[in-house]
């Protein structure tokens, strides 16, 4: 419920788990389902869309569980970057450019 804290939805995170969720709906369907005669799909169709589907989920598992690892070292890294002072600016005049260059 907008307004109230607490109670809004992560619309962003819903977004890309639908966008993930038809992608794979779509690759899986396209992949498996060859016959658009019959109303339910046959036994070859169903072992087909769960196995591909199980492949796709187990792959997301495994990018999110490294992501989730890598973040902290990329967020300490980050931190170190900002509290770091820039680097001096030279104190030297620019070169003078001659003619013809």
């Amino acid at each position: 419920v907008p307004g109230v804290p607490g109670t809004e939805q992560p619309l962003p995170q819903l977004k890309d788990f639908l966008l993930v969720y038809n992608r794979m709906t779509e690759l899986c369907f396209r992949h498996c389902v060859s016959n658009l005669n019959y109303r339910l799909l046959t036994g070859q169709e169903e072992r087909c869309l769960e196995g591909c589907a199980g492949k796709l989920v187990h792959a997301n598992h495994r990018l999110v569980r490294a992501y989730v690892g890598t973040m902290p070292s990329i967020l300490q890294r980050r931190a170190q970057q900002l509290q770091e002072p820039p680097p001096a600016a030279s104190t030297d005049p620019p070169a003078a450019s001659g003619p013809g260059e």
